[in-house]
């Protein structure tokens, strides 16, 4: 199997046509049923942004008025105003976050949700493919940042368009030769903030990628703590911890100074003209062309404007990054699922046999080199209803991808697979995995208690007695009735808890739970001793007598429980019949059933 590796970059991610906007225009979905409360916010906030505008009016009536006039009740008047003109701005800001507060968290749960459903329908060779650490950073950071960007950016680039759309109007309406100094800096600042925005964007996407990476190897470090510890590898691990957290911290700094350069930018250049337009206007109010209350008014609005220009800055930068966050989230969402509709296909009409059929089946990863030999080559064999098939072959040889065909967790790329005369490739995949269980050789447990990784394996319906009855199976009552809780006791994360053979007894468990009808076994006792196997293997013999099954085995105590061998070699079954007449006529089975073969490849 493919080793798995960190998600491939997207081809647009460096692209020269790659636009922020239609990358955040793909949340639409999610936002339209909002949108009521998102338009209202803006509106709010809007509203109150305005507010401050107003501020510099009542300045110039103050000044022309009550303060050239001496009148102090006029000045405790415009006081008042700008009192409530502070408090109503704060109501109207306070009213638009609790707006946007409770939409946004149920935007973002419904997108954790539906990427969560997708990765639960994506193909296992998408899963072989991605590292776990890439996955974790998109349900988690990326979501963040798309839902500070709705919160935030997504209101205040607007807002603030609008707030320096009315100011610039007010600032012509009192006097257009000092308002024409303060628009000259709108094209030098237009021309800064299309450069940021490209270079930061790229930066924004190999940070959050960065930040998967090291996503993957704290979770790597965390879950093989055991061998990290057991072969001393602590310092090894630090160090690949190291150079990556490094490497993200050479690219968050490499944020933080076009952030910088931008802030800097769009600071100063408007200060310069604010610097100018004073002086200017201080020169027409000696020279009696201007009134001191519309100086004041004059530059208060140029003031009151300096936040709505200066946030462009990183209101940019958080929309980069949430675009970037946007793309990342599409890039699973857009992977191709596994289909819930069956395979239309021209397929050979079914011979009528029951059991399970493999004809001309062949199988190669989809990521393999074009020259590579396909992992399962030809596979024809015929498993009688009611029958035990042993699947016996070397390291590498392609059993596990065999087994793994049967319930599509692999979709074979040639031949078909018949489950009594019906064609697997034609049938629901729901349909299909209840009637089809396996029990892998490396056994996954849940975060869940023993009873809840056991019914797992079960119709909704099964209890107790159906608890009971697999466990005695698996041989696995004993111990879990020894247990603080007995089956309601939690077995931590993937089981760790618990030994290796009772995993794999808990795993076998699950298999049989459901009484399938057929079971596929992927060497699901070689965790066992001697002792436990020969209990395990006289229980399982009678589950099997119900079922057909196909059982992966290495060693001879395990193929004494199916009625028949096949020898897979090379990714083509060599020989078939019972374990004397393999041991007889075919030396490589032999081979392997001394021991010899062991843990080599062939």
């Amino acid at each position: 199997m493919p080793e798995k590796t960190v998600a491939p970059e997207p081809a647009t991610a460096d692209a020269p046509d790659r636009s922020a906007v239609r990358a955040l225009l793909r949340l639409w979905p999610y936002v339209r049923p909002v949108r009521g409360r998102l338009s209202a916010a803006a509106l709010v906030a809007i509203v109150a942004s305005c507010l401050s505008l107003v501020i510099p009016l009542v300045l110039k009536w103050m000044v022309d008025g009550p303060v050239a006039e001496r009148d102090p009740g006029g000045v405790w008047l415009g006081a008042l105003y700008l009192l409530l003109l502070g408090i109503a701005e704060a109501v109207l800001f306070g009213y638009r976050r609790w707006l946007v507060a409770r939409p946004l968290a149920g935007v973002e749960a419904r997108m954790r949700a539906d990427l969560y459903g997708r990765l639960q329908r994506l193909p296992i060779a998408f899963h072989d493919r991605w590292a776990s650490g890439q996955l974790l950073s998109r349900g988690t950071t990326d979501l963040m940042l798309v839902r500070m960007f709705l919160a935030f950016p997504l209101t205040f680039l607007l807002v603030n368009g609008v707030t320096i759309l009315a100011g610039y109007v007010l600032l012509l309406s009192q006097d257009w030769s000092l308002g024409l100094v303060l628009l000259t800096p709108v094209v030098p600042l237009v021309l800064v903030c299309s450069a940021f925005e490209s270079r930061y964007g790229r930066v924004a996407r190999r940070a959050q990628d960065q930040v998967g990476d090291l996503t993957t190897v704290v979770e790597e470090s965390v879950l093989g703590i055991r061998i990290v510890k057991g072969f001393g590898r602590h310092r090894s691990q630090a160090r690949a911890f190291r150079e990556l957290s490094g490497r993200l911290r050479g690219t968050e700094l490499a944020k933080a100074r076009l952030l910088a350069m931008i802030w800097a930018v769009i600071t100063v250049v408007p200060e310069l003209a604010i610097g100018a337009a004073l002086v200017l206007g201080t020169v027409q109010v000696a020279d009696g062309d201007l009134s001191a209350g519309t100086l004041v008014a004059f530059l208060s609005t140029a003031l009151a404007l300096r936040w709505p220009v200066e946030s462009i800055g990183f209101l940019l930068a958080m929309t980069q990054e949430a675009a970037t966050a946007t793309e990342r989230y599409f890039e699973v969402m857009d992977a191709e699922e596994e289909p819930d509709t069956p395979a239309v296909r021209d397929a050979p009409a079914a011979d009528g046999s029951d059991g399970v059929r493999f004809e001309g089946v062949s199988f190669r990863y989809p990521d393999a080199p074009d020259d590579s030999p396909p992992v399962l080559d030809g596979i024809d064999l015929h498993i009688r209803p009611g029958e035990t098939l042993a699947l016996v072959g070397g390291t590498g040889s392609g059993k596990t991808t065999l087994t793994a065909l049967v319930p599509r967790l692999h979709e074979a790329s040639g031949g078909r697979i018949l489950l009594d005369g019906e064609d697997i490739a034609l049938m629901e995949r729901e349909r299909l995995r209840t009637l089809v269980s396996m029990a892998f050789e490396e056994p996954t447990l849940f975060s869940a208690s023993v009873g809840e990784n056991v019914l797992m394996g079960a119709d909704d319906g099964a209890g107790e007695p159906e608890l009971r009855r697999a466990l005695g199976v698996a041989q696995a009552d004993g111990f879990v009735d020894r247990l603080p809780e007995g089956a309601a006791t939690r077995v931590g994360e993937q089981g760790l808890s618990l030994s290796g053979g009772q995993r794999q007894r808990i795993a076998l468990a699950r298999a049989v739970v459901g009484r399938p009808r057929f079971l596929v076994l992927d060497d699901p006792l070689s965790a066992l001793d001697v002792h436990t196997e020969a209990r395990v293997e006289a229980a399982l013999r009678e589950v099997l007598r119900e079922t057909t099954a196909l059982v992966v085995a290495h060693r001879p105590s395990t193929v004494m429980l199916a009625d028949r061998v096949a020898l897979l070699s090379k990714g083509r079954i060599a020989a078939v019949g019972t374990h004397q007449e393999l041991l007889r006529t075919s030396e490589e089975y032999a081979w392997l059933m001394s021991g010899e073969g062991k843990d080599e490849d062939r």
